[in-house]
């Protein structure tokens, strides 16, 4: 029983580590959000949809490649920050190799 629950203790304090951060980037500036991403990695920015103002958006917008899963890379997107409505950012996209209209676009 003891053994049981050092190792869920362990578990506890190993998950913390795993973390990712969420942000709002609506109230940092563009040059802060890209910042930060690259900080971290990859995080997880929430924001309202421009076009219906009631529906929460989200996604895990990364630094590069090397944060993204096996047959994922890094492409360009875009999220609202408080000081522009297009911030560039990277967002994991899985690439279908086998279709060949699609372009791959490495940073």
């Amino acid at each position: 029983m003891k053994k049981l629950l050092l190792v869920l203790g362990l578990c506890v304090i190993a998950g913390d580590a795993w973390a990712i951060s969420r942000h709002d980037p609506t109230g940092m500036a563009c040059a802060e959000v890209q910042a930060t991403i690259a900080r971290e990695g990859a995080v997880i920015l929430r924001y309202r949809s421009p076009r219906t103002p009631g529906l929460p958006l989200y996604d895990r917008y990364v630094d590069n490649d090397r944060f993204c899963t096996r047959g994922e890379v890094a492409f360009p997107a875009t999220v609202p920050a408080a000081d522009t409505r297009v911030c560039p950012v990277y967002r994991c996209k899985v690439v279908d190799l086998s279709d060949r209209r699609q372009r791959i676009i490495v940073p």
